[in-house]
């Protein structure tokens, strides 16, 4: 094993982790981050100093917040190593991305007896927007399957990609099991069928670097919130020739270049898929988390989640009754467990009383909480600011539970 899990030096630079008078583990990452001062000094000087409706004022307040604006779209180009800026769409998030995604890009091309291939191991946010257009074409949903270990069964992919499969929609990591996928190899194998591939990065952009060009995925989205952004905002990234040739999905302000009652033009990518006034302030807080991610260091960041999470799964495995969903080789940021004898629920509430934050439930997966025959888990998710001080807190709160509830 790594040495224990030494701390990035963080947890001063978030206020609600670094106030001394609140005891607090938080360990609920995946469902969202906590803020540094950063983001929050970003948001509340646009809004005290700055603020202005963009991409129509003529006065230099308006000019000033474009500027802020699309900046922040280069930082996501940059942090995504996207090719060009104009292949990043502003969205409320990674469930509107995907979406966008299904009514704009898979809608029009779907046709009755086509199929939608996605993983065992997906949220709902990246199983529902596909099942609608799919009954709505009268097309049809494959699944990926996994072993016990949560890991994607890919002896079968081949089979399953087949010459009516339309899109692989695909997690990058599990947010149940923090499972990491092969995804350069499943998304080579899929292209050689000519099949256009999205990667839901929820749970990866967080955690580890991102190259879209290298994983050459044809769309990748993920949410700013757990980024160390606000919430609100969220991005779909896809390739420039791909977004051109989608139509609008939502119609409004913005997304124009000219309108009469007979008709309208629409605006090139990406305005032509943000109609409306945006998310100005959101997009420039996301853009002050992703400069707050790279100035630590992705890689760095990648490394503290490792030895965080090889840490807590030493520690959790010697707990009396407790036993772990998921087994993968390759996992991050994520572990989901079973106490004998506690409910989930209680076990959530009986942490919270010693200050430890954790997620309880099905976590919007109940596809993988089906497969292992259980209505939820609990569920510790970690983040940059998260360190052995913390994993001794969940260990030794865990202790107490067992003897608490007589187990």
């Amino acid at each position: 094993m790594n040495s224990p899990a030494e701390s990035l030096s963080c947890k001063q630079d978030f206020p609600l982790l670094a106030d001394p008078d609140r005891r607090l583990h938080y360990l609920d990452s995946a469902a969202s981050t906590q803020k540094p001062e950063t983001v929050i000094e970003a948001l509340t000087r646009f809004y005290s100093r700055d603020y202005a409706n963009i991409h129509r004022g003529v006065y230099d307040l308006s000019a000033q917040a474009t500027e802020s604006y699309e900046n922040a779209r280069e930082k996501v180009r940059v942090f995504l190593s996207a090719g060009e800026s104009r292949e990043i769409i502003f969205t409320r998030g990674t469930t509107e991305s995907i979406n966008l995604l299904a009514r704009a890009f898979l809608r029009p091309r779907l046709r009755e007896g086509d199929e939608i291939l996605l993983s065992a191991l997906e949220h709902h946010s990246n199983i529902v927007p596909w099942q609608i257009v799919a009954a709505e074409a009268g097309a049809r949903i494959r699944v990926i399957p996994m072993s016990s270990r949560g890991e994607l069964l890919l002896d079968s992919l081949d089979e399953l990609m087949g010459p009516k499969t339309r899109l692989l929609a695909l997690a990058h990591v599990s947010n149940a099991l923090g499972s990491v996928n092969p995804v350069k190899d499943i998304i080579a194998r899929a292209h050689e069928k000519g099949i256009p591939v999205l990667l839901d990065g929820a749970q990866s952009a967080p955690h580890m670097p991102v190259n879209v060009q290298d994983l050459d995925c044809d769309f990748f989205a993920f949410s700013g919130h757990k980024c160390y952004g606000p919430t609100g905002i969220g991005v779909l990234y896809g390739r420039a020739e791909l977004l051109e040739k989608m139509e609008p999905w939502q119609g409004g302000g913005d997304m124009i270049l000219s309108v009469s009652f007979e008709k309208s033009q629409y605006a090139e990518i990406p305005a032509k898929f943000e109609a409306g006034t945006p998310p100005i302030a959101q997009a420039i807080g996301l853009g002050a988390a992703l400069d707050y991610l790279q100035g630590i260091g992705m890689d760095r960041v990648y490394q503290h989640g490792l030895r965080l999470q090889e840490e807590a799964l030493l520690r959790l495995r010697e707990v009396p009754g407790l036993s772990i969903l998921g087994e993968a080789r390759e996992r991050i940021a994520s572990i989901s467990f079973l106490m004998d004898g506690i409910h989930p629920h209680d076990l959530g509430t009986f942490l919270d009383q010693h200050g430890i934050a954790i997620r309880t439930g099905h976590h919007c997966a109940q596809p993988v909480m089906d497969f292992f025959g259980v209505p939820g888990t609990t569920r510790a998710s970690f983040g940059l600011y998260n360190d052995s001080e913390d994993v001794d807190a969940l260990v030794d709160a865990l202790h107490k539970a067992r003897e608490f509830f007589r187990v």
